[in-house]
């Protein structure tokens, strides 16, 4: 009986109805590009495959989870209507024909609109969404299947508002203000879904095509292009991040090293962008946006103050939402540079120093290079000078942090290892035409050659697995962290006649003839990791390139840590049971994993806001456990908790246990290590025989 209200709302809809959205037509122009991207893709790109039968079938697939992969507006009758046409898309793009794409994305478009159109009418009227009611919703999109029929969508959406206005609610909202913005939300998702034109729907299915060679090929609209070039070039003022759509949110995928955001230090990589204001005007709801709008209203004039809603990566449940407000500002170079510390420690009566260079991403100044500047910006010279101060400073050894380093320039990362090896082989490429070339070489003799640890996490990608990876095959110093993110391909942007297309055009093999590619780096001794590598990383990426390897290149071998390793993770094992940071961190995780495993939840007011104390008990338990063991006073509330990691951050003064656990095994390895203990630089030039 309680539904039927809500029945009724649906079918006066239904007989009320606002009208189609106007369909999109392609241009010949749209049918050139799809052709000659097809050819393009054919001739270039690093996988080989034949466009016929099982690639459109495989298309077909793709393009209804692409459009909507939460499984919420195409209904199960909607696959059944096109599985005529499953086998045909090979056929028509070939000929350009983008008939029966265009027809599956403005059959979605009405989906969309009428969905929208249904909710704004329900939100408008007097119907009563009742939070007494013991019902649960399945949110998650990996476990849902294609609804039957228009009742168990309604259902669904009956269901999802709550949800929504529940998630407002707890957040600190008021009930009324709360549906008015969900109201508002669904009207403003219609004004983006009227300004869609057909130049949206050929990016969004020559994607969606593009996707099934590998997750990094994609399509550039002329639109599109402009936005690539702002980021690659830097040229206007933002927040240092990247972002990407998940759903109906806009996900942080990424924080540019030196950037703003890196510099406030809230925003992580998972975080979901809701809303987004400047300065002190009204929060703007954007969950629903197109990426591309988002990042529009992001950007603004520098120092000027934007404000950025999320919901935080680890608040799975979505209930609590935090405000950021982060000062605009161009990513500087001088910023991403590397930086020094020295952490001393003291075992057994033994001291050591362990020198810690920072290194953000693997950057060159190539306008400073070009103009033949002497003091241009480099990672290796940055890395150079710290490794000279450091020597003067008396360090032990010394710990390169890769954490978070997305990659950059490969020929830094060549430079940086020829700091460390004698000359040989860095990285082999392997083309589209299976040409391999090992260009990229050690070419001096190294720079430092005293004992090195290499500390990386599912964030280190690319560049920095090349560097690591070169560093552990060569046996010059132990890898320790977590697996690297497995980006092991190389792009380039093709020309088009309208925009450009990014393609996959070769391969990265380390000289063990290993490929980084979707296994990554493995550390030589793991650590734990925040991140899911079910969502993070390429193995969790659709279509990802595989792991596979080629012949390896002669190289050098400085020393075999295999009979060192046992003892060194006794020792660590050992030193972490009683280390109340370490057991902070892995009790954090266990939530945060625990939160992640929740795919039901609850839609009784009542029992969610009983789950969100008992979330927040737990947080302040183990806050609390940690600071027991140090013999601290408790907190008495998550607030206080949240107010101490303020300061700690504006402080700089936020624990790290896995950089100060990294010192530690660089003092164990030194102490058991074969090899000379003296921390040196190798007596040469300096700088002068460096000049890159």
């Amino acid at each position: 009986m309680k539904l039927l209200p809500f029945a009724i709302i649906l079918f006066l809809v239904a007989t009320t109805t606002y009208g189609k959205t106007e369909p999109l037509v392609f241009t010949k122009a749209h049918s050139k590009t799809a052709v000659e991207i097809i050819e393009t893709l054919s001739n270039k790109h690093y996988k080989k495959q034949v466009v016929d039968d099982r690639f459109s079938s495989r298309l077909l697939d793709a393009y209804f989870d692409a459009l909507d992969p939460a499984k919420v507006y195409f209904l199960k009758p909607d696959m059944t209507r096109f599985e005529s046409g499953r086998y045909s898309f090979d056929d028509a793009l070939e000929n350009g024909d983008l008939s029966q794409a265009f027809a599956i994305y403005n059959l979605f478009r009405d989906r969309i609109a009428d969905r929208l159109e249904s909710n704004i009418v329900v939100l408008e009227g007097d119907f009563s969404f009742d939070f007494s009611l013991e019902e649960t919703i399945n949110l998650d999109r990996d476990s849902r299947t294609w609804m039957e029929n228009t009742a168990e969508a309604d259902d669904y959406w009956r269901k999802r508002m709550k949800d929504s206005l529940l998630r407002l609610v707890l957040s600190g909202k008021e009930s009324d203000k709360a549906r008015e913005l969900l109201r508002k939300r669904y009207a403003n998702q219609l004004k983006q879904l009227a300004q869609q034109d057909a130049d949206d729907a050929i990016q969004s299915f020559i994607n969606v095509m593009a996707g099934l060679y590998d997750p990094h090929t994609s399509y550039l609209a002329p639109r599109t292009l402009e936005n690539f070039n702002i980021s690659m070039s830097l040229s206007l003022e933002g927040i240092g991040a990247v972002l990407q759509l998940e759903d109906e949110f806009t996900k942080i995928v990424r924080i540019v090293p030196g950037g703003p955001a890196d510099k406030q230090g809230v925003l992580a990589a998972e975080d979901k962008i809701i809303g987004v204001a400047q300065n002190d005007e009204a929060m703007v709801d954007v969950i629903g946006w197109r990426l591309d709008d988002v990042v529009a209203i992001i950007r603004g004039k520098k120092d000027s103050r934007v404000r950025l809603e999320i919901i935080p990566g680890t608040s799975e449940g979505g209930d609590k939402t935090t405000t950021v407000a982060i000062i605009r500002d161009k990513v500087k170079l001088e910023e991403q540079a590397a930086k020094s510390e020295i952490i001393e420690l003291q075992q057994d009566g033994q001291e050591f120093r362990a020198g810690v260079i920072t290194v953000p991403a693997f950057y060159m100044d190539f306008e400073a290079y070009r103009k033949r500047d002497p003091d241009f910006k480099s990672t290796s010279r940055d890395v150079m000078k710290l490794i000279i101060d450091l020597k003067k400073d008396g360090v032990d050894g010394i710990v390169l942090d890769l954490r978070n380093n997305g990659g950059g320039s490969l020929y830094e990362a060549t430079a940086l290892t020829d700091l460390f090896i004698h000359p040989g082989p860095v990285v082999q490429i392997r083309h589209a035409d299976q040409r391999v070339s090992r260009e990229q070489r050690a070419r001096q003799r190294p720079f430092y050659d005293g004992p090195l640890m290499v500390l990386i996490n599912r964030l280190s990608a690319s560049a920095s697995e090349i560097f690591a990876g070169a560093i552990q095959d060569y046996g010059r110093g132990l890898v320790v962290g977590t697996t690297s993110f497995g980006k092991g391909t190389v792009q380039v942007l093709a020309p088009l006649e309208q925009g450009r297309l990014k393609l996959t055009e070769s391969k990265f093999y380390r000289v063990s003839g290993q490929s980084t590619q979707h296994r990554g780096v493995i550390p030589d001794i793991s650590f734990p990791s925040y991140f899911n590598t079910e969502e993070v990383g390429e193995s969790s990426q659709d279509n990802a390139l595989p792991w596979d390897s080629i012949r390896a290149v002669k190289h050098r071998e400085y020393e075999d840590f295999s009979p060192l390793l046992l003892d060194l993770k006794t020792q660590h094992q050992q030193r972490i049971e009683s280390n109340p940071d370490w057991r902070f961190m892995l009790n954090e995780i266990a939530l945060i994993t625990e939160q992640r495993a929740l795919k039901e939840f609850t839609l009784n007011k009542s029992s969610r806001e009983q789950t969100k104390d008992e979330r927040e008990r737990k947080w302040l338990a183990i806050e609390n456990k940690r600071r027991k063991t140090r013999s601290e006073a408790p907190f008495e509330s998550t607030e206080a908790v949240e107010a101490f990691r303020k300061q700690q951050k504006e402080d700089e003064q936020t624990p790290d246990p896995i950089l100060r656990e990294t010192a530690n095994l660089l003092f164990d390895y030194t102490s058991a290590s074969t090899t000379s203990l003296e921390t040196r630089v190798v007596k040469k030039g300096l700088f002068n025989s460096y000049s890159q």
